[in-house]
């Protein structure tokens, strides 16, 4: 467990020291059981995601997490980073607004509605 905080903020600094914006982790442990952390930040353009959702896969790489990828690679306005139990969306400012994944995420779900 405390791996995956090492590795959370190990991402988080990432994105912060690359320029992204908006930088927001979401605890998901006792909302979901498809990861421990979600990650979302915003990108400058399309270059930017691009750059970002390499440097984050590259780190999940560099510490142990080898079956990492990205999603959304046609896209230029989104990116995921699957790190297991770690997952890291980088949008378009314009595309993160309309799918609010942090409000989703962010609310509060009831014990008998968590997955298992």
């Amino acid at each position: 467990m405390e791996k995956n905080i090492d590795l959370k903020d190990l991402i988080l600094n990432t994105l912060d020291s690359n320029k992204a914006l908006d930088i927001i982790s979401i605890d998901l442990k006792n909302k979901s059981s498809m990861a421990d952390y979600m990650i979302i930040a915003s990108g400058t353009s399309s270059r930017h995601i691009q750059a970002l959702s390499e440097m984050v896969l590259e780190k999940l790489k560099t510490n142990g997490v080898k079956n990492s990828k990205i999603e959304g690679k046609e896209s230029s306005d989104w990116k995921l980073v699957d790190g297991i139990d770690l997952i890291v969306h980088i949008f378009h400012p314009d595309k993160r607004k309309f799918y609010e994944l942090e409000k989703i995420w962010s609310e509060i779900i009831p014990k008998e509605k968590v997955m298992i």
